[in-house]
């Protein structure tokens, strides 16, 4: 069952920081009705109060649209708004003179007066903060603030105002309008770093996996490349001799079958070696990555002695808990414990910040892959929610008594083949 965060908690980073900033911008035009809007009532009630309201949270909509549309540009997913830029620049103009023209048959110094000019100012801030958004080069953002200032200066004069009161009003609109413009700037420049960041993260992850499967080709092309010339080339000698009945064609063959089991060996030694891990490096490793991810991770517990199948299982345990945990929430801690009996390896990895059941659980997915390779152990995978808002992975592995099993003579390793149920024994060196 969701809960009711899941929907914040199943966003990835970049898109937390991008509804942040959108909502932010949204709460500003809940700030302008809030500032403005709403002490008219307290000031002036009536018609007057009701029509400054109105026009303040038309505006305020407006700018909450426009700062939609112009993050929507910014992130590339549509052009760039620019006639919804232009009607709320007109938009702000009229509003603005429209209170210029309220305040102008009100009686200097009363309530009304003030009213329709905190409108008058306050439209001509909130305007070009908002469409400082939608406009990309700095150069036009500072024209756009200066322009706000010098119309706010040049609609005071019919009232009026001595010179000091039209700057101070110039002034006023200048710094307002400029703080908002810095900050949806520095907004806008903070959202695309983060996606950037992100995207280079992935970046990073293909080129490792690349450079992985490039070390693994090359592994491939060290044993195989030789030893496949060799075989071509005794099985054309073979070939040419056999043709003229010569006996030695039957060494030939004989050799280029040794090459052949050779070449099988190497390549099940560099496959053995690829896509085993090793649980001491592994544990370190996740570690090291939730470290720097900004989780603070806990590793306790040891292995030593454990057989060599038991640790690569439980290297890749540790392996896809650490992915998981920095894939599939927002977790600040995150625990491993390692606890070795004499009969029971037991792999326990738990971390806060969890959304919905990951997505990892799903069939087909790291989880069942996982299960897979602990059962050709006999072990078990157990997986789900330790409490509110925690996750625990548990794996287990069944060890070998100590000691010779009854029926194999001293000097012989037993080795688990592919059937869990069959074994095979091989004279140990």
């Amino acid at each position: 069952m969701r809960g009711p965060g899941s929907w914040w908690r199943n966003k990835t980073t970049p898109a937390k920081v991008e509804t942040y900033t959108r909502w932010s911008f949204h709460l500003f035009a809940v700030i302008e009705v809030a500032a403005i809007a709403l002490p008219a009532f307290g000031q002036v009630g009536g018609g007057l109060a009701g029509r400054l309201g109105a026009m303040v949270t038309v505006h305020a909509v407006a700018c909450a649209v426009t700062a939609s549309r112009s993050l929507d540009w910014t992130r590339g997913r549509r052009g760039q708004p620019v006639r919804l830029l232009a009607a709320l620049g007109a938009l702000t103009v009229v509003i603005a003179t429209t209170a210029l023209a309220a305040e102008a048959h009100a009686a200097s110094g009363t309530k009304a007066a003030i009213a329709t000019g905190s409108v008058f100012t306050g439209v001509l801030t909130f305007g070009p903060g908002t469409i400082a958004l939608g406009v990309r080069s700095r150069r036009r953002v500072l024209l756009v603030v200066a322009g706000s200032a010098a119309v706010a200066g040049l609609l005071s004069c019919p009232l009026g105002l001595p010179a000091i009161g039209v700057l101070l009003t110039a002034l006023l609109v200048l710094v307002g309008g400029g703080f908002l413009a810095f900050t949806s700037v520095l907004s806008v420049w903070l959202l695309n770093a983060v996606y950037e960041l992100d995207a280079a993260r992935e970046t990073r992850a293909r080129l490792a996996v690349a450079e992985e499967r490039l070390r693994f080709g090359r592994d491939l092309h060290d044993v195989m490349g030789r030893n496949l010339a060799v075989i071509a080339l005794k099985a054309e000698l073979a070939v040419q001799l056999g043709r003229r009945g010569r006996p030695e064609a039957v060494e030939q063959m004989i050799e280029v079958q040794r090459l052949a089991h050779e070449s099988q060996r190497e390549v099940r030694a560099v496959v053995r070696g690829y896509r085993e891990a090793d649980l001491r490096a592994e544990l370190a490793g996740a570690q090291g990555v939730l470290a720097a991810a900004g989780i603070d991770c806990s590793v306790t517990g040891s292995a030593p002695g454990l057989p060599a199948p038991v640790q690569s299982a439980l290297g890749w345990v540790v392996r896809e808990a650490t992915t998981n945990v920095l894939r599939h929430g927002d977790a600040r801690r995150c625990a491993v414990s390692l606890r070795v009996t004499d009969d029971l390896a037991e792999l326990c990895v738990e971390n806060d910040g969890v959304a919905d059941p990951p997505v990892g659980d799903r069939p087909g997915s790291g989880l069942a892959g996982l299960r897979e390779r602990l059962q050709e152990l006999d072990g078990t995978l157990r997986a789900g929610p330790a409490g509110p808002g925690r996750f625990r992975l548990t794996a287990g592995i069944p060890l070998p008594p100590p000691g010779p099993r009854p029926g194999v003579t001293p000097g012989t390793a037993v080795t688990r083949a592919a059937d869990p149920n069959r074994e095979t024994s091989e004279a140990a060196p």
